[in-house]
């Protein structure tokens, strides 16, 4: 789709205009186009990547919060069984706190790596497009 965009672009200007350089710059015009096309497209996949970390570190912070509230009723020293599960409450709180954030991280570091393979992928096809046209277009077409 890539190529034959590029392919009608750059025959209808030089049919319109037997220009050769008119053809060029409309092949480069339409590369401009198309990679601002595919940037676009990874504008919520973007929004997404940046979502996570944030989500996460909210259940952070909310986590956190609830450890301290648990800390702010301490049982008696006396009752060793009410101390531990006391305990056991408080740390599983923070735990809770710190592993979503540890996921939205991976989560979000996955998604990004997933999309820059995607992105490099779409645009090393647009090059290999522009550069087919090039050298088998451009170059061959000529000016009476």
């Amino acid at each position: 789709s890539l190529l034959q965009r590029l392919i009608g672009r750059v025959i209808w200007q030089f049919q319109s205009s037997l220009s050769v350089s008119q053809a060029n710059e409309i092949l480069t015009s339409s590369t401009d186009l198309i990679q601002h096309e595919i940037d676009m497209r990874y504008n919520i996949i973007r929004y997404f990547a940046w979502l996570i970390p944030t989500l996460g570190f909210i259940g952070t912070v909310m986590g956190i919060g609830l450890a301290l509230e648990t800390a702010g009723q301490p049982p008696s020293l006396d009752d060793t069984e009410e101390l531990r599960q006391w305990m056991m409450t408080l740390t599983s709180d923070l735990g809770v706190a710190f592993n979503t954030t540890l996921v939205a991280l991976l989560l979000s570091a996955v998604i990004v790596f997933l999309m820059h393979i995607a992105q490099e992928m779409e645009e090393m096809a647009l090059n290999r497009s522009a550069q087919y046209c090039l050298d088998n277009l451009i170059n061959r077409l000529w000016q009476k």
